[in-house]
């Protein structure tokens, strides 16, 4: 009988560890190239163009986000991060420079962006399920003090 139970415990230890360890493992749905779809976003971060790349690395996650505002000025927003809630530099905004990153659930992360160490944002990231469209709802304190609010809707490429 012992014997039994401690098989038993022992394939149900097993099974958990491979299904936590496939959850892990499984590919993040954001990686890949992404253009922002103007006509469903809203706010005023809706820029000309803007494009968001997500590659996997060694290090965790780098994006790299390439945008021309409305008034034609371009900007390149990159850095590397992993969803573990710590922070990671991140270069080229005016706006926050760093950014901390935790998953929700297999197509959903929230991040907080930060300026000096401090939040100034906050957005909640989501993968469609059928992996096509990426949605970012945005809000954010610029360096100006103003509370921008926005909804970036990107198509796969």
């Amino acid at each position: 009988m012992r014997s039994m139970l401690a098989t038993l415990t022992l394939g149900a230890a097993l099974a958990l560890v491979s299904t936590v360890s496939s959850a892990a493992d499984a590919p993040d749905p954001v990686i890949g190239t992404w253009k922002l779809n103007a006509a469903k976003s809203s706010g005023p971060l809706v820029a000309k163009s803007d494009t968001r790349t997500y590659s996997a690395s060694a290090d965790g996650v780098t994006m790299v986000w390439k945008r021309a505002g409305a008034d034609g000025k371009e900007s390149t927003v990159q850095g590397t991060f992993k969803y573990d809630g710590k922070d990671y530099p991140i270069s080229g905004s005016p706006d926050f420079d760093a950014l901390s990153l935790k998953r929700v659930d297999a197509n959903t992360t929230e991040s907080v962006q930060k300026r000096m160490g401090k939040a100034v944002g906050h957005t909640k990231r989501t993968v469609s399920s059928d992996g096509k469209t990426l949605t970012l709802a945005s809000h954010i304190t610029n360096t100006k003090g103003e509370k921008i609010d926005s909804t970036l809707v990107y198509d796969r490429m």
